[in-house]
């Protein structure tokens, strides 16, 4: 198929494809072996389980209620203004506003992780028109693995706004990949102008995970910012334009990033990560991931003490969550 005629499905998927956030609990036939990436639950449909297949995400509109975004934005207010303190909540600045000056609230935050404890936050991780998606993907013991609720500020002109092109298996020592998704909604008029997510459809395919650095960029880099060393830079780029409460949901290995924000406000959106609860872990020692699992384990090693001893798959099983079904190795510690 020529990038035209692809480019044109995918809009039109985008259009008209998913325009429905109800779910039919109606069998499928005979089309579990059809697809790799999904599983015949009665959940998605034959167009959207062949998109997904094909692309490596699926955008459903309207999944999630304007009362529920705003539930999770008066909660992010809160935590920003020191009124509420979650354990193990990672709080985080752009590497822009770190080095100007001082801001308070919200406007000095620009992403949470690890809300999945959180009595308010984590009601997004097990939302029912959430994880009938979650399971048609990774199966019915679902673990909640990472969490996030980013704030994309205002671009000061360094671009550091911009998140750039990676994997998100590069950050999981967790598998196999095909049992892991993300779920990302849009917390408001998500757009080119604010920084949408830019994805890079069919990127998934391959099965292979690329080598991930810090990218070389002259206003600098926020920490843990990884990107894709090499890629097709010829290849198909769609940028995800979205509504509040429109839901992307993702492969690990898609190539996917963020633009600039453009804008004077900042660009809301909430995610998790979700895997089979009996994936497994693996050792990254020696592989691409070496990297990244030694500045987490730095990382964790500041917060809990010079003389803790934490590993790499130690951080994950503290992370991890079941929200759904039985519990399995991810979530047993």
């Amino acid at each position: 198929m020529s990038a035209k005629k692809r480019l044109e499905t995918i809009y039109g998927h985008i259009r008209d494809g998913n325009s429905t956030s109800s779910i039919s609990m109606q069998p499928l036939s005979n089309s579990s072996t059809r697809y790799r990436y999904s599983q015949d639950i009665g959940v998605l449909s034959e167009e959207q389980r062949a998109f997904y297949d094909q692309n490596g995400y699926l955008v459903i509109k309207k999944l999630v209620s304007p009362s529920d975004l705003q539930l999770y934005r008066d909660r992010f207010e809160r935590i920003c203004c020191h009124e509420v303190k979650v354990p193990g909540l990672i709080i985080m600045r752009d590497v822009a506003i770190a080095k100007s000056e001082y801001q308070s609230g919200e406007r000095a935050v620009t992403k949470i992780q690890d809300f999945q404890f959180d009595e308010v936050l984590s009601k997004y991780c097990c939302l029912p028109s959430i994880i009938p998606y979650v399971t048609s993907i990774v199966g019915d013991d679902v673990a909640a693995m990472h969490t996030m609720l980013i704030n994309k500020p205002p671009d000061p002109g360094a671009k550091t706004s911009r998140h750039p092109m990676h994997q998100d298996l590069h950050y999981f020592p967790f598998r196999p990949a095909d049992l892991i998704v993300c779920s990302w909604t849009a917390m408001e008029h998500v757009h080119r102008q604010n920084g949408c997510l830019v994805v890079l459809p069919g990127s998934h395919q391959s099965g292979v995970l690329l080598q991930h650095e810090y990218p070389n960029w002259e206003g600098g880099v926020n920490k843990m910012y990884h990107g894709v060393r090499d890629y097709d830079p010829s290849s198909l780029r769609l940028h995800l334009e979205m509504e509040p409460g429109d839901t992307v949901f993702f492969h690990p290995l898609l190539i996917h990033g963020s633009g600039m924000n453009r804008t004077n406000g900042f660009r809301k959106a909430i995610s998790c990560h979700f895997a089979n609860a009996n994936c497994h872990y693996i050792n990254v020692t020696g592989t691409t991931q070496e990297v990244i699992a030694k500045e987490v384990e730095e990382l964790a090693l500041k917060r809990l003490g010079k003389d803790a001893s934490v590993s790499y798959q130690d951080v994950w099983k503290i992370r991890s969550r079941l929200v759904h079904g039985k519990e399995g190795r991810l979530t047993m510690f």
